[in-house]
């Protein structure tokens, strides 16, 4: 760990983000676990699933 990642860190101690920051960073983790999940398990929709390109070389 270096001094940049320790001047940050000190920085978010004495400036906490808001109550409402913290539940939209976690709002938005739980979704993509969700439509990782969906993915994993089968349950995502074929439609919405991209299909790579092959190179014509």
């Amino acid at each position: 760990m270096n001094i940049a990642w320790l001047m940050r860190m000190r920085r978010w101690v004495q400036n906490p983000p808001s109550a409402s920051r913290v539940k939209f960073v976690f709002a938005v983790v739980l979704a993509g676990a969700l439509i990782f999940g969906a993915e994993y398990f089968g349950y995502w929709p074929e439609w919405a699933t991209t299909e790579r390109i092959k190179k014509p070389f």
